[in-house]
């Protein structure tokens, strides 16, 4: 009976949907977790920089919306991971690539994963150390710390430069894929419909 419920929870639109991968694509869960999180990113990373070229009301009314979503970044971040390592593990590698493209990709994605969860940590060693989380949060008139003076800055630059280069090699090895070497690598990420 808790069955036929789940998998009519599952059902949309009378196909019942991929929570899980398969060997050619990626499942319905790790398909959304990554989009989104992607978004976010995007997001987080154009407010980042915005913020370090602003003077200080723009940048503690930014800072405000960046450190919150830093922590939705960390957790989705986190589900995801434990998502495919518990639960759902990524599809087989597309078809046509060497061991060594194999490899690259899988050790971009390690590297992701430490730059996302690297800029999480960094940024709340920053907000603890520096004291900012008052003047950030608690509705006082406290200045904005200079926060180049603390430690855990440096290391939160170096890891938001790490991830944009990351961002632009992954990005730019899907787009090889879709567009030069044309074997639709984009539809295991639920665009372009299935392979």
């Amino acid at each position: 009976m808790r069955r036929e419920k789940l998998r009519s929870l599952l059902t949309l639109t009378g196909a019942e949907m991929n929570a899980k991968s398969t060997p050619t694509r990626y499942g319905n869960v790790a398909i959304a977790l990554h989009w989104l999180t992607a978004v976010l990113i995007a997001i987080q990373l154009t407010g980042g920089f915005i913020a370090a070229a602003s003077g200080a009301p723009a940048k503690a009314s930014i800072l405000r919306f960046h450190a919150p979503l830093g922590i939705v970044i960390l957790t989705l971040s986190l589900i995801w991971i434990a998502w495919r390592i518990f639960a759902d593990p990524r599809p087989t590698p597309a078809a046509g690539q060497s061991s060594l493209q194999i490899r690259a990709a899988y050790v971009v994605h390690v590297l992701l994963y430490v730059a996302i969860v690297g800029l999480a940590i960094s940024g709340i060693a920053l907000l603890a150390v520096s004291g900012a989380a008052p003047a950030l949060f608690g509705g006082g008139k406290e200045a904005l710390p200079e926060f180049s003076t603390f430690p855990p800055f440096y290391g939160h630059v170096a890891l938001a430069g790490m991830l944009v280069i990351l961002l632009f090699g992954h990005i730019g090895a899907a787009l090889h894929h879709q567009f030069i070497r044309r074997d639709r690598i984009l539809a295991r990420m639920g665009i372009g419909g299935a392979i």
